[in-house]
């Protein structure tokens, strides 16, 4: 064990996420352009495990990449569900959960996976993926995130924006007013600044919330985001139709308004919150 690593008993009970009262379904389509589609998804109801990412790079590297993220999360989430006692080797953050903390590590893993698969092939160099992934347990949802994918919440009636995009023109955004229209012609859109397969020092942004019945969780990538606005998501999310009607249509309109790159929609209905 190296001195960056930190072995703990976990401060609070790890829950195990079984009968969660949850239904969800994502839809992921290649867009009217693009030749493969570099988005993947995950869902797990038993785990209550969400999770959407968006690759990048050439010669199908984004492709690879997004996928050996979603299934390095999966697989950390599952083996560790449960475990009171684990390895934290990249740190423990005493102001949120246990199952948090799982999460934070999943997408710390999931980075090294990629950085590993990147140097092993020359035509995978700079291959990198944005993530989204959420974790209902019983009392509560985790959302953890890297990059410009996105997590929005529609509860009572208001649609509520969970992540931040890792962007420089997030970044420009907060030192200069831009409006809707100026961001998505700003040729800075699309630049990401924090991704897995980027760097060793991953930032891994982590919000924690109790779990409220009748609220939708919207995962997705900036083939959806970018292109519909938050009045468009926050109706299809408001609207009576189940998660799946929801991801489909989701998808479809952004396709439909002109969206030219991957389009994903992971859609989470809490049914029974405790």
């Amino acid at each position: 064990m190296d001195d960056t690593t930190q072995r703990m008993p976990a401060p609070d009970p790890l829950t195990p996420a079984r009968g969660l009262g949850l239904a969800a379904h994502g839809v992921s389509d290649c867009g009217p352009v693009r030749k493969s589609n570099e988005d993947a998804f995950a869902v797990d109801l038993a785990l209550g495990l969400f999770v959407v990412a968006d690759g990048m790079g050439g010669h199908a590297a984004g492709e690879i990449a997004s996928r050996l993220a979603v299934e390095s999360i999966s697989a950390f989430m599952t083996r560790s569900d449960g475990e009171a006692d684990l390895t934290w080797p990249f740190g423990f953050d005493g102001s949120v959960s246990a199952d948090a903390n799982r999460l934070r590590t999943a997408l710390h893993l999931a980075n090294q996976r990629v950085l590993r698969a990147a140097a092993s092939d020359p035509a995978y160099s700079g291959m990198g993926a944005t993530v989204v992934a959420a974790l209902f347990t019983a009392s509560s949802v985790v959302v953890c995130h890297a990059g410009d994918s996105r997590v929005y919440q529609q509860a009572n009636g208001r649609l509520t924006p969970l992540t931040e995009d890792d962007s420089l023109l997030a970044a420009l955004g907060g030192a200069v007013a831009l409006s809707s229209d100026a961001q998505a012609q700003h040729p800075l859109r699309n630049v990401v600044t924090n991704v897995l397969g980027g760097d060793q020092r991953l930032e891994v942004h982590v919000s924690e919330r109790p779990r409220g019945p009748g609220t939708r969780l919207l995962l997705c990538s900036d083939g959806v985001h970018g292109v519909l606005d938050d009045g468009r998501i926050g109706g299809i999310l408001a609207s009576a139709a189940d998660p799946k009607a929801q991801a489909e249509r989701l998808v479809a309109e952004a396709i439909a308004a002109g969206g030219r790159d991957n389009a994903t929609a992971l859609v989470v209905a809490d049914l029974e919150a405790a």
